[in-house]
């Protein structure tokens, strides 16, 4: 584990911010950030170097983003196939995906530079929007005024403070830990960085070195329940839950163990934040991801979720104009309000209850997955004709990843197509063989309707 507090970030930042602008990058500039990890997860000092490696990004994003130079955050887990249309749509001025240069930067071998007081934009992360290929998620630059506000709506639902420890549970590259993180700093806080989640190091964690709020996914939390010695006692005065759905039984054991009135639940996305749940407010509506988050309106139209955000937080889907355009419009009371394609309903006291996600989208272990991802690459393989990928239900991790084919292909030459082109969390875990796949009179593939159609009840094996 390495730790960062809000003292030592400060002086990272600046270093970070005289290096960036000594290489000629502006306010308004990206910097690709995709600097992997050693990968044993079994050897200490793969895991030491893992975690040195958190940190530094960690700190290089809040320097980056206090200068007005937005890290644009591509999973390293990618292929280089991949990542490469990402980073070129993008537009980055500057790639960093080498450990080594990421602590150079911070070195301070430029001497440190002033920056403002908070982060001036978000990260650039990637999502599909309502439909199609992954698109960065665009804030801009903001004014000083505004990036206050903006990040006051992060530290403040959560009482941040310089007495807080954080726990970072996953990776940097996906917006609510990167976002928990920098909140953290900003609020004089520390963030503990563990490199990878392992269940049996956070357990040790929690007795040795107590975190005071933390921020995972429900599979996460599952995954510590399960070890055979138990963890310890809950040492969280708030534990945050959002990225999947939680089972009611798993919500349950998660207030139970940390307590009903510490645990908060929220629903959002990349794009946006929409509603929070506090726990008491679950246990009297099973099923609720709360209400509209401070400054922010649900409405359901046809069962669509549409959220009007605060003023400073319109967004654009980068280079993707459609994309954008199809994302927000013109509320009825002629404020603007976005989607992201899910689908929910408001009771009368405005909690919202969701109805499904994205309508094809793929979450497993808090992760999306995006099936047009990934049959295009299978659909590249030899000897397959059709490919449909979709996701089943999954105890551990909500849902898994898998694939209906139509050809000659077998399971180990598509398992190694997979392992060759796609990252881990991509490839499926189970491929099934039709004879052709269910289509609409349109000619649309069914995905949806897959998992029934092929008996799939639960969790399957590997």
């Amino acid at each position: 584990m390495e730790e960062l507090d809000a003292r030592s970030a400060e002086v990272l930042a600046r270093r970070a911010a005289a290096s960036l602008r000594r290489l000629g990058l502006r306010s308004g500039d990206r910097v690709a950030v995709i600097v992997p990890a050693p990968g044993d997860h079994a050897d200490p000092a793969a895991r030491h170097a893992a975690a040195a490696v958190q940190r530094d990004v960690l700190a290089l994003a809040y320097g980056a983003l206090r200068s007005g130079i937005v890290p644009v955050m591509v999973n390293p887990a990618l292929t280089p196939t991949e990542r490469g249309p990402l980073v070129g749509d993008a537009d980055v001025a500057l790639v960093i995906d080498d450990p080594r240069v990421l602590r150079l930067l911070l070195e301070g071998r430029q001497g440190e530079d002033d920056i403002a007081d908070v982060p001036l934009a978000r990260p650039m992360h990637f999502t599909s929007g309502t439909t199609g290929r992954a698109k960065g998620v665009w804030t801009g630059i903001l004014s000083e005024a505004d990036a206050r506000e903006m990040w006051a709506d992060e530290i403040d639902p959560w009482q941040l403070g310089p007495d807080d420890v954080i726990l970072t549970h996953g990776p940097l590259a996906h917006s609510a830990p990167l976002r928990f993180g920098i909140a953290t700093l900003l609020a004089g806080g520390t963030v503990v960085l563990p490199g990878w989640f392992d269940a049996e190091a956070f357990a040790r964690v929690l007795a040795e070195r107590p975190p005071t709020i933390a921020f995972a996914v429900p599979s996460h939390l599952q995954r510590l329940f399960a070890l055979p010695g138990g963890i310890p006692r809950s040492p969280y005065r708030l534990l945050i839950h959002a990225g999947a759905a939680c089972p009611a039984p798993l919500k349950r054991q998660i207030h139970a163990w940390a307590g009903v009135e510490r645990v908060v639940e929220f629903y959002g996305a990349t794009e946006g934040q929409f509603s929070i749940c506090p726990g008491p407010e679950w246990e009297e509506r099973p099923g609720t991801v709360g209400r509209a988050r401070r400054g922010r309106r649900l409405r359901t139209e046809e069962g669509v979720i549409w959220c009007a955000p605060p003023a400073w937080s319109p967004f654009s889907y980068w280079g993707d104009p459609v994309k954008t355009a199809a994302a927000w419009r013109r509320g009825p009371d002629g404020v603007d309000e976005f989607t992201v394609g899910d689908l929910g309903r408001l009771d009368d006291e405005g909690y919202l209850f969701l109805d499904g996600r994205r309508d094809d989208l793929v979450i497993t272990g808090g992760v999306n997955v995006y099936p047009d991802d990934v049959e295009s690459v299978l659909l590249a393989c030899p000897g397959v004709a059709q490919v449909a990928v979709f996701g089943v239900p999954d105890e551990q991790w909500g849902q898994r990843v898998c694939a209906a084919v139509v050809g000659e292909a077998t399971d180990d030459v598509l398992r190694a197509w997979a392992a060759e082109h796609l990252a881990g969390f991509k490839r499926p875990k189970a491929y099934f063989r039709l004879d052709d796949l269910p289509r609409t009179e349109s000619g649309k593939v069914r995905r949806l309707a897959l998992p029934e159609a092929l008996g799939l009840v639960g969790p399957i094996d590997s």
